[in-house]
């Protein structure tokens, strides 16, 4: 005998479905011309119906949802254009075309069947779509197979889109003159979300629509109480403390999954306290852990590195943390420290570019719980904090 499902449950499997489908999840930039789900289409859809050939990278960081932009937008192009598109490796091309697959094949070998199969798609006029994620890598070595694809992209007679995505913003940089000047230098960034892009994102996910399935007085009641959760301080608060640790999508979404599975199963609705356990869950403690231990010198310098973040400098190293105000306790500590680094000055040393990976609430904490940390580099923070 099958017991029947309660509806808090049902209503925790829809709002989960929603949470672990990511077209669902970006569903919501379709509705705008100036989004990059936008661009994307409008360039891919532009080639396929001109017949040319187009390149484009796509740049932010890990999880603002470049890739699923990308599934979107080849989505929505193979049912617009069923005959005309492929995405496809070299094996489903081989079966396509009734030719054999060779894993053994050479490198030069692989570059004649790609060049050959853009001649043939191309009289076919069908579109071939080359997505290349972590693009970055590819730009790395002699650069062949970049220079291979582009160089046959020149020919009246191909039809190709390539797509690199990359989580370095300086990807393009990365290429050799070459394969740059083969490149169409079109790019797409992906900024990490502002507050208000964030609490739209979150009323897309949980708001719950009419056709959800579930009994129509419950849709009502459910969105009454979560509309007065968004309004709540303590839910605004955990909102500012998530962007402050990753406001990428995909952060957003492991908290508001988190937050469906702390759901009051008794009463069916979300409340405040669902969001403040997922918050709670997903603060890294091994990270506050790791800095309670840290040294004076270490403390100092990422006193120094928060600083520069409130300055909006998005990336420094070591040789401008020793230009702040605060770099005399740096360089006597330094000094006492390791007296051979006095020499550091004279030499034409090169540091590589960093950034500071927690927030300013996580250092504060931090300085607070360190028993080592001076009182005046307590007093220091606090200042330039609440300036």
């Amino acid at each position: 005998m099958v017991a029947a499902v309660s509806l808090p449950s049902q209503a925790q499997a829809v709002l989960r479905s929603r949470l672990c489908d990511p077209v669902f999840i970006h569903s919501a930039l379709s509705s705008s011309l100036d989004t990059n789900y936008s661009k994307l289409k409008y360039l891919v859809a532009s080639s396929v119906s001109e017949a040319c050939n187009n390149s484009v990278l796509l740049l932010g960081p890990r999880g603002c949802g470049k890739a699923a932009v990308v599934d979107m937008v080849l989505d929505d192009l193979k049912e617009e254009h069923p005959d005309a598109i492929s995405v496809e490796i070299a094996r489903q091309l081989c079966l396509e075309h009734q030719l054999s697959f060779s894993k053994m094949a050479s490198s030069d070998d692989n570059t004649e069947f790609m060049i050959d199969m853009l001649r043939e798609c191309g009289l076919a006029h069908k579109t071939i779509l080359f997505i290349l994620e972590e693009f970055d890598l590819f730009a790395q070595g002699k650069q062949r197979l970049l220079y291979s694809l582009l160089d046959a992209m020149q020919s009246l007679t191909s039809q190709a889109v390539v797509i690199g995505v990359s989580c370095r913003l300086d990807a393009d940089q990365l290429l050799e003159k070459r394969v740059r000047s083969r490149f169409s230098h079109r790019k797409l960034l992906f900024i990490s979300p502002s507050l208000d892009d964030i609490q739209r994102l979150v009323e897309h996910l949980l708001i719950l629509a009419k056709d959800s399935g579930l009994p129509s007085k419950y849709i009502a009641d459910y969105n009454s109480r979560l509309t007065s959760i968004f309004s709540d301080k303590k839910f605004k608060g955990c909102l500012n403390s998530l962007m402050d640790a990753d406001a990428t999508t995909s952060n957003i979404q492991r908290f508001l999954f988190r937050a469906v599975s702390y759901m009051d199963m008794e009463s069916g609705f979300l409340s405040v306290e669902s969001f403040l356990k997922a918050l709670s869950s997903m603060q890294r403690q091994p990270k506050m852990d790791s800095l309670q231990d840290l040294s004076i010198l270490e403390l100092y310098i990422l006193v120094c590195m928060h600083r520069l973040e409130s300055k909006e400098q998005t990336s420094y190293n070591f040789t401008s943390i020793m230009k702040d105000p605060y770099k005399t306790p740096i360089r006597l500590l330094i000094n006492m420290q390791a007296p051979f680094v006095l020499g550091w000055r004279n030499q034409a040393l090169e540091y590589r570019p960093v950034k500071l990976l927690i927030s300013s609430r996580e250092l504060a904490e931090s300085l607070k719980l360190n028993t080592t940390c001076p009182a005046v580099l307590q007093k220091l923070f606090d200042r330039e904090r609440y300036m």
